[in-house]
């Protein structure tokens, strides 16, 4: 081959380069969604009560955070109700939507949360329960608000003019049992002859029936009342008598009477379950700690407009015995024995 010719292939080639390197640059595929995203934990809320009664209400209030944080990507399905309905939701969610975790309440349900779970080992369960966790993937959390209801018991004790106190809760199971008792232990801790009355409506929501009952212990001489359940602290309002809320802080369906609140906030067991399952470190596991003053899962809440009424020496000895617990210095008892209808 000639060098002119050489030359000219060599100039050929040459701008074979040139042009390949200008022409358009071939479509790049779809962005990948941001890693948060893809990473998003699916989320299903499995509710036997209206999200409105507070236990419920106090877990889907977390979750519903989480979610608006984009945190989770959350879905629910409340009143599920307690005749077998559980067992078929929780298949259908499994099968359909395939959660990651899915949170709810067991009380009424327990066998079939424990069998849907021990049929897919894959997703997360973590109920409300008064049992133990079951292997390898159903985790038990419950409301240990006792130390905050210590708490109230000892204002209730501190405020009462009849020397009687009055209780409606729920169903005598150890939950409702040991808030009422640490309630009375609180009062009796405050005035020895203090007289607590006890009812159970036998419903996790009965507003009407709650309400009946605290008006039965008003009549017969309560002036302040601890509203485990909800209806109760309409009664002690339409009354004018002091009320402790339970769950949330309940302040604002009575301000002039609502004392305080036990408050249970489950955001750290759910902050706690966000990263054990984004983590792939996910277990069976009793989670009642993080339901603890300690850890910030209960609380009492603040007395809003109640305080200017509240003798301050009481305000002091209770806020000095919050410190304790929440030092460690002091211990609530746990009992969970049912209580007598009079203490």
């Amino acid at each position: 081959m000639s060098k002119k010719l050489m030359f000219v292939v060599s100039i050929l080639v040459a701008l074979t380069f040139v042009l390949s390197a200008c022409a358009a640059p071939a479509a790049e595929p779809a962005a990948a969604p941001a890693a948060e995203e893809a990473g998003k934990l699916k989320v299903f809320g499995a509710f036997s009560t209206p999200v409105e009664e507070p236990w419920v209400g106090v877990i889907h209030a977390a979750l519903n955070k989480a979610n608006d944080e984009g945190r989770i990507e959350y879905t629910y399905q409340e009143a599920i109700g307690y005749s077998g309905d559980m067992e078929r939701v929780l298949r259908e969610v499994c099968e359909q939507d395939k959660p990651d975790l899915i949170m709810g309440d067991a009380f009424g349900n327990e066998e079939a949360v424990r069998r849907v779970g021990a049929d897919y080992p894959e997703i997360a369960f973590a109920f409300g329960s008064g049992s133990g966790p079951s292997e390898p993937n159903v985790a038990v959390f419950d409301n240990w608000i006792h130390e905050p209801a210590y708490l109230m018991g000892m204002l209730a004790g501190g405020l009462t003019e009849t020397d009687k106190l009055g209780v409606v809760g729920g169903m005598p199971v150890p939950e409702v049992n040991r808030l009422t008792n640490a309630f009375i232990a609180g009062a009796r801790s405050m005035n020895p002859e203090v007289q607590v009355m006890v009812s159970f409506i036998n419903s996790w929501f009965d507003p009407a029936a709650a309400k009946e009952a605290a008006l039965a212990m008003i009549d017969n001489g309560a002036d302040v009342l601890y509203a485990e359940r909800f209806g109760v602290i309409e009664a002690a309002a339409e009354n004018g008598l002091y009320a402790f809320g339970n769950m949330s802080d309940q302040n604002e369906l009575a301000p002039e009477y609502v004392v305080s609140s036990a408050v249970w906030n489950m955001d750290p067991t759910v902050d706690y379950l966000i990263k054990q399952v984004t983590a792939g470190a996910f277990t069976a596991q009793d989670l009642k700690d993080f339901s603890m003053m300690g850890k910030g899962g209960a609380s009492l809440a603040p007395f809003h407009g109640t305080e200017s009424k509240i003798p301050a020496d009481l305000i002091a000895t209770v806020k000095e015995r919050e410190a304790e617990i929440l030092s460690g210095m002091f211990r609530v008892d746990v009992t969970e024995a049912q209580p007598a209808g009079i203490n």
